[in-house]
């Protein structure tokens, strides 16, 4: 029990996150770096821009590009790093988004949602925000003497499907199921010691969701007003406060958990709204 601080340590850890340059994924591999880790930001765009940044605070962070939905560019990103870092010790798969064609609103219903915009939103989210990213890293990492973690990014949807968000809701319910398979599948056919598990992050502002939550004036949309007041804490999540999360369940604290998904979200997935 002497060590139980320790085990919260990333220290020497290697760390690969998907959609790094995004707001919540720059965030949260700021956070890991601060803990110890070397972190690979992999993404579209960006990745050097945010990884330099981080670096002249004086972390270990490094840039790659990577495009999640092409398998071939994920594979010569792994190439990449491997060639850098030797190892993948964590998978952090942090892309995703969603887009307006796939939302309901007052000029698009739902009947005439189009096909390709659902397609991009569920293929962003399960087959580039979690599938195939794990298929090319993960094939290493089941070698890995100590395993490692995969954390994927689920949502609020997942409980509980929100509305007007029909393609992401749908996306991010498989992303937890597909967690689930992942985990089991790893632990009984590779490496006992090969961990997935989830965040779902509950309601933070950020570019994809900002036109649904606040208006052109910086206030609340109705939606905006009902989600906190279905928050029992009150208001929307700061990116920072994913982070000690993010830790636990890459360091060996949580090195017996395995097939979870954890909510951070001010209490929202357990108020019933009475």
């Amino acid at each position: 029990m002497e060590d139980v601080l320790k085990s919260f340590s990333l220290k020497g850890k290697k760390i690969v996150i998907t959609g790094g340059a995004g707001v919540l994924g720059a965030t949260i591999a700021e956070g890991l770096a601060l803990a110890g880790a070397e972190i690979a930001i992999c993404d579209i765009k960006n990745a050097s821009e945010v990884a330099a940044k981080l670096s002249a605070k004086g972390l270990s962070v490094k840039g790659y590009y990577i495009n999640v939905m092409k398998i071939d560019e994920i594979k010569k990103c792994e190439e990449e790093v491997l060639k850098d870092f030797k190892q993948v010790d964590i998978l952090f798969n942090a892309a995703g988004g969603n887009v307006k064609e796939a939302t309901t609103s007052n000029d698009l219903s739902f009947f005439d949602m189009p096909l390709s915009a659902l397609e991009k939103v569920i293929g962003l989210n399960l087959f580039g925000g979690a599938i195939l990213p794990s298929q090319v890293f993960g094939k290493s990492m089941v070698k890995n003497k100590n395993g490692g973690s995969v954390i994927n990014v689920s949502s609020m949807n997942a409980f509980r499907p929100l509305t007007r968000i029909a393609g992401y809701s749908a996306a991010k319910a498989a992303v937890s199921n597909f967690t689930q398979w992942l985990a089991v599948h790893f632990a009984m056919e590779y490496n006992k010691n090969l961990r997935v598990n989830a965040i779902a992050p509950g309601f933070f502002l950020t570019e994809q969701n900002r036109f649904l939550l606040t208006d052109e004036k910086g206030g609340l949309t109705a939606r905006g007003n009902q989600i906190i007041s279905h928050t029992p804490m009150g208001r929307f999540g700061e990116d920072k406060e994913l982070v000690g999360t993010c830790i636990w369940l890459c360091s060996d604290a949580s090195k017996f958990v395995t097939g979870i998904i954890v909510p951070v979200d001010g209490g929202f997935s357990a108020y019933s709204g009475v």
